[in-house]
């Protein structure tokens, strides 16, 4: 009957909250999983990730933030071995910390390990609004050249101030560019992108094998298969230098090295002395390849010797020659000694 009482289960009963209430014991819903979050292994903790990218989860709250760093530093661990599960804890730090600058490096990174260079660029663009930095501007450049839009990446590449780059950064945007001009035909345009100041056939940095692997790889395509051996060659002595040293260390603090201006007669000397010394903070650790020319170690080996010959010739004639003022007084004593017996004979 309309507007009659209320029959025995018709209705639910509503406290005063406004919430319905029932005769059944309420239980809290379980917790539903955040997507389909990768599994994170209890061995790997928040301080497994590097104290800088830590440091941009502190706008988190306490477990997420933790949460967010396990799941960067499996990405990190991963994304060589494997790539595909890599990207899924960078999914899943990103729907935790998606505001988070090295959230969205992460991200593209493993978005551009997966060859999903669409996703890739939009996730760079992200993280270089969000940081402000050109750091991954040749990631950038080389997506750019994965969607198939090398005009675009070149263009892009041309927007930043190189010289504002680390040498590592400018190494790999050379190697990007490079690479887009191949993708135009424009083979000798290649060569010359890659022929930087950090191409230097002496010295050996971290960058400096693929350098030298990209600069012989271009003069393969020009035709000069003999150029492209030695450079082949030296990109393989600077992986043996390089593993002399501790890898994991690829950075060193801030260091000024003064370059010498050269003479109009010297320029050709200039270009290749100006690669080892032009160097900006925190360059990448470098070696003395051996086996290559090493005209400056000479000289400067003979320079030594020569200072050290001289060192020792003024030694000896400082030992040989006799102490002048010792003579000196000695001489005035006798003569003081002959005048006294000159006036005791007068």
């Amino acid at each position: 009957m309309r507007g009659g009482a209320d029959r025995a289960g018709d209705r639910r009963s509503f406290d005063r909250r406004g919430a319905a209430s029932d005769d059944r014991e309420w239980a809290p819903r379980a917790p539903r999983p955040r997507h389909d979050e990768p599994e994170l292994p209890e061995s790997v903790t928040a301080k497994d990730l590097n104290r800088a990218a830590r440091a941009e989860l502190k706008t988190l709250s306490r477990e997420n933030a933790d949460e967010v760093a396990r799941h960067l530093a499996m990405a990190a661990q991963l994304i060589d071995d494997d790539p595909a599960l890599a990207h899924r804890h960078a999914l899943a730090a990103e729907r935790r910390a998606g505001r988070v600058a090295v959230v969205r490096e992460t991200l593209a990174i493993t978005a551009y390990r997966m060859g999903e260079y669409a996703l890739a660029l939009r996730e760079l663009r992200t993280y270089r609004r969000i940081s402000g930095k050109d750091d991954q501007i040749a990631l950038m450049v080389d997506s750019e050249r994965g969607v198939g839009r090398a005009d675009r990446a070149l263009e892009l590449g041309r927007s930043v101030d190189r010289a504002a780059l680390p040498a590592d950064v400018q190494v790999s945007l050379a190697i990007a560019m490079s690479g887009a001009r191949l993708d135009r035909g424009e083979t000798e345009a290649a060569l010359a992108e890659l022929e930087i100041p950090q191409l230097n056939r002496s010295r050996a940095f971290s960058y400096s094998p693929e350098l030298f692997d990209a600069y012989a790889t271009v003069l393969e395509d020009l035709g000069r298969p003999s150029d492209a051996a030695e450079w082949h060659t030296l990109a393989g002595r600077a992986r043996e230098a390089l593993g002399q040293v501790d890898e994991d260390v690829v950075l060193v603090e801030e260091e000024e090295f003064a370059v010498e201006q050269a003479d109009t007669a010297e320029a050709g000397d200039a270009e290749a002395d100006m690669a080892g010394a032009e160097v900006g903070a925190a360059e990448p650790v470098a070696v003395e390849l051996e086996t290559v020319e090493l005209e400056t170690v000479e000289l400067e080996t003979a320079e030594v010797d020569a200072v050290e010959a001289d060192g020792a010739a003024g030694e000896t004639a400082e030992a040989d020659a006799p102490d002048t003022d010792q003579a000196e007084a000695e001489t005035a004593e006798a003569k003081g000694t002959r005048d006294d017996e000159d006036a005791d004979a007068e």
